[in-house]
């Protein structure tokens, strides 16, 4: 996707969510890396980390540009455009996402592998502890060794 069709479905975002157009400037920034979107309040143009799209779908795009023009719409109409109850509100209300979605999962490897021995869950962990010592957090129930990578 370009800045251009960027722009256009901005535009057709911004009057069907808000009813009022969007007349500044919106394109992907590629030095984005822990957030989805950054809405700038002296000139009034809006980054979006292109990783919205690339690594998900056109529906979380959405979203985040929603996010965005929230604080756009909400600043330009002269109320607090940070995350107020008011900006909740308003973002519950057109649908934005509230959180963009992480885009680098961890990539950790493991070097113990625990299962607990009431519920199931397996925690990854690079220390070893002691599993007499210490119980689940969901369950209370004691963790068992499964393998050491």
């Amino acid at each position: 996707m370009t800045d251009e069709e960027l722009q256009r479905l901005t535009q057709i975002w911004s009057l069907q969510a808000f009813q009022r157009p969007f007349k500044h400037q919106i394109w992907f920034n590629r030095r984005l890396k822990t957030t989805g979107g950054r809405y700038h309040l002296k000139d009034h143009h809006i980054d979006i980390n292109p990783l919205m799209y690339e690594s998900f779908d056109l529906a979380n795009l959405r979203g985040v540009v929603l996010h965005e023009l929230c604080h756009y719409h909400l600043h330009l109409a002269g109320h607090d455009c940070h995350h107020t109850s008011e900006f909740k509100a308003l973002l519950k209300r057109v649908g934005g996402l509230r959180y963009a979605p992480a885009v680098r999962q961890a990539e950790k490897q493991f070097k113990w592998i625990y299962q607990c021995s009431g519920c199931g869950i397996r925690i990854g962990r690079m220390r070893r502890f002691d599993v007499q010592r210490f119980v689940c957090r969901r369950c209370g129930d004691h963790f068992e060794l499964l393998t050491k990578k």
